[in-house]
């Protein structure tokens, strides 16, 4: 990380990744930061009592603001835990990984995902992104998009050709984006990574707005698409379920 948030980022994670408090040497080694840039974050962080200064120069150790906030984490961790037990049965139903993504800066956002038993998978943790043009998810997103937006970001810059399936034609994936507008579903057949295939749903908010996708995903050779495409009602059934706590949360709030 190379911005300023990253950095302060870097400091905190090693603070909170120690059990016993750190010294500003030992956080300069651990974070591999510039000695007068973890003096300058150790200092403003001091000042907003995220960190705190132990008595006796020994060390940072964390400060009322990170434990508060840590506090916080554990009590709203049942909406996140609500959510993981949607994907846990839905996996438990499909037998292959499956995902909660939103759509975030011209890009699939993962949020939320459950692995499957099988040792050879994709592994992408929540906070990773994929593109659009060659997902399933993105390519729900991008057939949902005011027509405007969408031709800006198909004519935008030249479709990246991750494999051989890559539909790099705007036309053409035009064509097919009309038909998921449609259908509601949406599929990959190797057009991101070689060998995998995958099919996503949308989940709705208020409004019948769509706040995500839950998506299904699988390496070819062990599940093939027309196999994939039969699970879409349990799909949709764990996608009605998300919708249905984000807009409780909604109305919590």
């Amino acid at each position: 990380m190379g911005n300023a948030t990253g950095r302060t980022m870097e400091v905190l994670y090693a603070v909170a990744s120690s059990a016993v408090p750190l010294t500003a040497e030992q956080l300069v080694e651990a974070t591999k930061l510039p000695r007068a840039t973890v003096y300058r974050l150790i200092a403003a962080l001091c000042e907003r009592q995220v960190l705190l200064r132990e008595p006796k120069n020994a060390g940072f150790s964390p400060g009322p603001k990170l434990n508060e906030l840590s506090l916080r984490l554990m009590a709203n961790g049942s909406f996140q835990s609500a959510r993981h037990s949607i994907l846990q049965v839905l996996v438990s139903q499909v037998g292959e990984t499956c995902n909660f993504t939103t759509y975030h800066d011209g890009a699939v956002l993962y949020v939320d995902r459950v692995e499957s038993k099988w040792p050879l998978r994709l592994s992408l943790h929540p906070g990773s992104s994929t593109p659009l043009f060659c997902t399933s998810s993105g390519k729900l997103y991008l057939s949902l998009m005011p027509a405007a937006q969408r031709k800006r970001l198909l004519n935008a810059t030249p479709i990246a050709k991750y494999t051989e399936k890559t539909i790099t034609d705007p036309d053409v994936l035009e064509r097919e984006l009309r038909q998921i507008r449609r259908s509601r579903v949406s599929t990959d057949d190797e057009g991101f990574l070689a060998g995998l295939i995958s099919v996503a749903v949308p989940v709705y908010g208020l409004n019948k707005t769509v706040i995500g996708t839950v998506s299904v995903h699988a390496l070819e050779a062990r599940l093939s698409l027309p196999r994939a495409l039969a699970f879409v009602p349990q799909l949709r059934r764990a996608a009605a379920d998300l919708g249905s706590a984000y807009r409780r949360l909604s109305h919590a709030t």
